[in-house]
């Protein structure tokens, strides 16, 4: 009964307090949120996975937008510059960094025990799974066209 209790009041604060953000904040806020990712992604990107590279790259997504967008609005009479809807968009961008970080496996370099071995000895598929680990050590992606190549035309070592 207590839990229940407890249930009902967090829904009713809850409720209470989607009542007071307006409608304009929270499209900032998912702006802030497609910018951010954009800016993350692009950052990821650029520093080979960084994670403080990726984060500012969210929070300089959603900070550029919105400076963007309140500049437009201090130019129009009947808007004006609102450093509510310019912390609602970097908001976004912060908590699409904050995402990206907590959902990033930072254990680079670190790779699992490969059990394929005792399940696909000596079989097709086991050279294929060995072929596709070689290229994926690469440290680039591969390609449609490699992975669809016999090891022999791509110059990789058989692995007995």
């Amino acid at each position: 009964m207590k839990k229940v209790f407890v249930s009902l009041l967090f829904v009713a604060v809850l409720h209470g307090v989607n009542a007071q953000v307006e409608r304009d904040k929270v499209l900032h806020f998912v702006g802030g949120n497609l910018f951010g990712l954009a800016g993350a992604g692009i950052a990821k990107q650029i520093s080979d996975g960084n994670r403080w590279w990726t984060f500012a790259g969210a929070i300089g997504g959603s900070s550029l937008i919105g400076l963007g967008k309140e500049a437009v609005d201090a130019g129009q009479r009947e808007n004006g510059w609102d450093n509510d809807d310019l912390l609602a968009t970097i908001l976004g961008g912060v908590t699409v960094g904050v995402t990206i970080d907590i959902f990033t496996d930072h254990k680079k370099g670190r790779r699992k025990k490969n059990t394929a071995v005792t399940l696909f000895k000596d079989t097709r598929t086991f050279d294929q799974m060995l072929r596709l680990e070689q290229l994926l050590q690469e440290e680039r992606e591969p390609t449609l066209l490699a992975l669809s190549l016999p090891a022999e035309v791509l110059g990789l070592e058989r692995l007995q």
